[in-house]
């Protein structure tokens, strides 16, 4: 194969690219037009010449060493980036050992970027670059050559690939692509400590020359940090420097090409750097004594006043705490560490007298929290200052001398004599006057009083300590010259025992003697309670009254218990003869003067078992006839019972179907009236209903039975009456049906209603309604109701009675 370069193309850069390649080559350089002759050989073999007879040998050479089915011998070509020339760039020539010259061979060329970025003559095989290449776009293309006939476009031998490389120059310039950057380091830091690394990216192609390789330096930041050239590592190139002096620097960085030489491209970024802060600086006082003032009346816990140590330090390096060191009211007083505004509090532990001491003195310290053992050396981290505190004078409330008093009375005590005395002052240099008085809330009952100018408190109502034992009260002591002053003292009055109450059994004893007892037996244990208190405990005397001290039945015996015991002296009891014993028994205590009572025991004589066990008390059992169970008496009385329930149902029944039909006088008939509400059409509405249902035409020719009871006696169906013609007298109709009504017991029942509607035609009555009436009441002449019968006439007296009080 044969590769022309045109351009003049110095030996020396064609030699550079030349190496490049990584198949070994015999580079043969030719006088005009410069052309490479490429044959495949060893390593070690390169030789250069001008000669034409070393062309000719160089191809003898080529063609032995190439395969026969190939006349083509190449592997790569290159071309500059960037290339902006008025015409293309000439990239190489294409030649096969087949063309004879006679122009009968065209060459074709394909792969990547053929025909739109490289072009060939398809005559003399020059390849040109049509456009702008750029290595970091594409470093390198893939094309394939081959020789056809020009006429019949048949290949004259097999494509061929080849790679075109582009080459690279310096035409980028180096970025860092993650600024600007940000790093700490600890302020004090010694000479050299690394602070980051940085990074800076070329896209220049850093096998090839010095166009990607990178040189760091500083260009601001300095003399404070240094940066290696090549690593980039930036360090601290001073020691100690002081947060508190300067706590930010900006340090801009460049990386140059070409290896930092004049003519490579730079990049720049910037990198700040902050101190962190660390503690060497101890707090200090911003002054060095503080004065407060306090009232003596100030609450426990309030805070007097505020002290602060600044420190130049931040975070958790300038946390400090407070202590009380010296002074004469390190117990009066304490300081607390407010972490937020890192000050010291000032409080009151204990009351404070303005009478007593009327100022304190305290020295308080300030320390660091947190101590760096680095800077131990720079001093103590800590100071004092001293803070005066002022007691103010107040008026303060009456001061009792016991914050609470115990007293004790007897219950037997008289009234209005002295139990105790409170006593109480005012603390202030004033003094006033105190007036004393029992809160009654405490004391409802009011059983006690106090003297207001001495505070002795008196018996008001007499005193049980069976009742209440103790008593609690509270007694309020008042400035007479403020009365807003005001103190209280708890008072707790104990009531003594004395022996008021008699001894007695301690619930209601019933004892059990069986007949078939023996003598000596233990009948019933009997204790005593007394409502006393003694301080000895209680301890009772026990004896029957002096009648029954020789008793024939029982006798008894007194416990270690304090208790008794009842025993029997004989056997052979019998509840026939006497069922109940009545046994008194006189109980007394220990107290002084001692005190009695007699109380009875009740023994009841009962049939036992043969084992003692109670069976029956009572005599009647006795009376039983022998051989009937319990069972069977309780089966008789059930029956007994069953009887007597029997019998008063049956009575109950018959009462109640011989009760009379008729309503008394105390029952109220309107319960049973329904009301409609309807108004009739009066006298001259024949339709509204039928003179024949007054007078009962469904019982004219028959029977009309009650439909709620049956009864007792049956009547023969009276003969009904002929329907009463027209002009019959209503008064007389209404009567006669009245008194049958209240004849015959097949009437509808008593809590019913008949309805007599009927006036009758003709009626000179006329309307009883006022709604036509167009006349005034005293218009209205009632005499005419005198002539509807003896009950219309009562009637019509009384209206005229009424019309003849209105004129008078």
């Amino acid at each position: 194969m044969v590769i022309c370069l045109t351009g003049g193309t110095m030996p020396e850069r064609l030699a550079e690219m030349l190496l490049d390649l990584w198949t070994p080559l015999i580079i043969l350089w030719i006088t005009l037009p410069p052309c490479i002759y490429m044959a495949p050989m060893n390593q070690s073999q390169v030789l250069m010449s001008g000669s034409p007879l070393e062309l000719n040998r160089l191809t003898e050479e080529q063609r032995i060493l190439n395969r026969s089915k190939r006349g083509w011998v190449w592997n790569q070509m290159f071309v500059l980036e960037e290339f902006s020339g008025p015409e293309p760039i000439l990239v190489g020539r294409l030649h096969t050992d087949l063309d004879p010259g006679s122009k009968k061979i065209k060459y074709i060329l394909s792969g990547d970027g053929a025909g739109t970025i490289f072009q060939i003559n398809d005559i003399t095989g020059d390849i040109h670059a049509i456009k702008r290449l750029d290595r970091e776009e594409k470093a390198e293309y893939t094309l394939t050559a081959q020789a056809v006939d020009w006429e019949t476009n048949k290949p004259l031998e097999p494509p061929s690939e080849f790679i075109i490389k582009v080459q690279d120059i310096n035409d980028n310039a180096p970025e860092f692509l993650n600024g600007p950057y940000h790093a700490t380091v600890p302020e004090m830091s010694i000479l050299g400590t690394s602070v980051t690394n940085v990074t800076a990216t070329d896209a220049d192609d850093p096998v090839y020359g010095n166009s990607a390789k990178l040189v760091y330096s500083i260009l601001e930041g300095q003399p404070y940090f240094s940066i290696e050239p090549e690593t980039a590592i930036i360090k601290t190139a001073l020691p100690n420097m002081d947060r508190e002096a300067k706590e930010e620097y900006l340090v801009v960085i460049q990386a140059k090409d070409m290896g930092g030489h004049s003519g490579g491209l730079s990049g720049t970024t910037t990198l700040t750097v902050t101190l962190t802060d660390v503690n060497d600086n101890p707090p200090k006082f911003a002054q060095s004594l503080y004065h407060f003032s306090v009232p003596e009346d100030v609450v426990l816990g309030t805070a007097i006043g505020r002290v602060k140590a600044n420190d130049q330090d931040i975070g958790e390096n300038a946390q400090s705490s407070y202590d009380i060191i010296d002074g004469d009211g390190t117990a009066l007083f304490e300081i607390t560490s407010d972490a937020q505004a890192q000050d010291g509090i000032i409080r009151l532990r204990k009351p404070l007298d303005f009478e007593t001491k009327k100022s304190y003195t305290l020295k308080v310290e300030a320390a660091n929290v947190h101590i760096d053992p680095r800077f131990s050396g720079r001093g103590p981290f800590k100071d004092t200052a001293t803070v005066k505190i002022i007691v103010e004078d107040a008026d303060e409330p009456p001061v009792f001398s016991s914050p609470t008093y115990l007293l004790e009375v007897h219950e037997n005590a008289a009234l209005n004599s002295v139990i105790g005395q409170v006593t109480a002052r005012d603390p202030d240099i004033t003094s006033s006057p105190i007036r004393f008085s029992i809160d009654r809330h405490t004391d409802l009952e009011r059983q006690f009083n106090i003297n207001a100018d001495d505070g002795k408190i008196t018996l008001a109502t007499p005193l049980d300590r069976e009742l209440s034992v103790w008593h609690n009260i509270t007694i309020i002591a008042t400035e007479i010259r403020n009365h807003s002053q005001i103190s209280r003292v708890p008072v707790a009055i104990k009531v003594l025992d004395v022996n008021d109450n008699a001894p007695e059994f301690a619930s209601e004893y019933e004892a059990f003697l069986c007949e078939n007892g023996k003598p000596g037996q233990v009948i019933q244990t009997v204790s005593a309670m007394d409502k006393d208190d003694p301080k000895n405990g209680h301890y009772f005397l026990y004896s029957l009254l002096p009648e029954m001290v020789n008793n024939p039945n029982f006798t008894i015996k007194k416990n270690e218990d304090n208790s008794l015991s009842i025993l029997a002296k004989h056997n052979g009891f019998n509840r026939q003869k006497q069922e109940v014993y009545l046994l008194p028994i006189i109980i007394s205590d220990s107290g002084n003067p001692p005190l009695s009572s007699t109380s009875t025991l009740t023994i009841r004589v009962c049939g036992c078992s043969s084992d003692g066990v109670v069976q029956s008390c009572n005599v009647e059992a006795y009376v039983l006839p022998i051989g009937l169970s319990m069972g069977a008496l309780i089966a008789i009385l059930a029956c007994i019972i069953l009887l007597l329930v029997i019998v008063v149902l049956f009575v109950t029944l018959r009462r109640h179907k011989n009760e009379p039909l008729i309503i008394k006088d105390d029952e109220d008939v309107r319960e049973n009236i329904i009301r409609y509400d309807d108004e009739g059409g009066g006298e001259e509405d024949t339709e509204a209903f039928d003179i024949a249902t007054l007078q009962n035409p469904d019982g004219i020719n028959g029977f009309l039975p009650r439909k709620d009871i049956k009864p007792d006696l049956q009547f023969m169906p009276r003969q009904g009456l002929a329907p009463v013609p027209n002009g019959v007298d209503v008064d007389e109709f209404i009567n006669v049906r009245l008194h049958e009504a209240d004849n015959d017991p097949t009437a509808p029942p008593y809590d019913s209603i008949q309805i007599y509607g009927y006036e009758g035609r003709g009626s000179v009555a006329g309307s009883l309604s006022s709604l036509e009436s167009t006349t005034s009441d005293s218009d209205q002449n009632f005499d005419y109701l005198s002539d509807w019968g003896p009950r219309f006439k009562r009637l019509g007296e009384l209206y005229s009675v009424g019309e003849s009080d209105k004129e008078t």
